[in-house]
């Protein structure tokens, strides 16, 4: 069986007197035996990456950063690079989040880059992937969501394939009232599944497809039943220390 992992963005949320209270109360809840069995992180706003290494250092919870550039230094004002992300222990990094796409601009090309930067450096890439609600109603998911992979399996190369952890985010379910079951979640990771073994078999069977669909305590037993939904990508749920722990007991 694939190792659960289940990761908190906190996207653009937290102070330093949130952050504290938010992963002592997790903390505290881990260390009474929540969540034995999942792997766990959080992937902090930049500013906050000191802060996570004092407090998590030498726990169970691993720490991250949202975006990196694909630079490693330079004139690139407001960009946070590879070695920054070291310097303060970062294990993980999410790369093409969908509001990155979608604020940003960032193109397949450029996602890819990034989770390569970030494989080279030794880091573990959340590559995002996901259709909007125009996509999905047009019949588009399966050109977008494989499009999107594609583009990053081909430019990290095959053998590194099982560095990274996949998240899909149907960008369609979030916010818009609308609801991904967790059948229709299963439908594409095995989608997502099936084009990762067709550039390394061994790599399909190991890979983690984490869900980013609005995962909460309340669906996450379901969803995370499903055979090839391995975590989840956690978004306002990891800013609640009981929801996030209890996503972790349901994993």
């Amino acid at each position: 069986m694939r190792p659960t992992l289940v990761v908190g963005n906190w996207k653009m949320n937290g102070s330093r007197a949130f952050n504290a209270e938010l992963l002592q109360g997790i903390l505290a809840g881990l260390d009474a035996g929540a969540g034995a069995q999942a792997a766990c992180a959080v992937c902090v706003p930049a500013p906050y990456l000191f802060q996570c290494e004092q407090l998590l250092a030498g726990s169970s919870v691993a720490w991250g950063a949202q975006d990196v550039a694909t630079e490693p230094s330079g004139a690139f004002t407001g960009e946070v690079c590879i070695s920054m992300l070291q310097d303060f222990g970062c294990r993980y990094v999410i790369v093409g989040h969908s509001e990155r796409r979608g604020y940003h601009g960032e193109s397949n090309e450029l996602v890819a880059r990034k989770a390569k930067a970030a494989l080279d450096a030794g880091l573990t890439p959340i590559v995002c992937i996901g259709e909007t609600l125009e996509q999905r109603e047009a019949g588009e998911t399966n050109d977008v969501v494989g499009g999107q992979l594609h583009a990053v399996l081909e430019l990290v190369g095959f053998e590194d394939v099982p560095r990274l952890v996949l998240a899909y985010e149907p960008v369609w379910a979030i916010g818009t009232g609308k609801t991904a079951t967790p059948e229709m979640a299963q439908q594409v990771h095995a989608d997502m599944r099936a084009l990762v073994r067709k550039c390394n078999i061994d790599a399909a069977e190991t890979v983690q497809i984490l869900y980013g669909g609005s995962m909460k305590p309340e669906n996450a037993r379901e969803l995370l039943a499903q055979p090839d939904i391995d975590g989840g990508l956690i978004g306002g749920a990891a800013l609640k220390a009981d929801d996030f722990l209890a996503i972790l007991r349901a994993a």
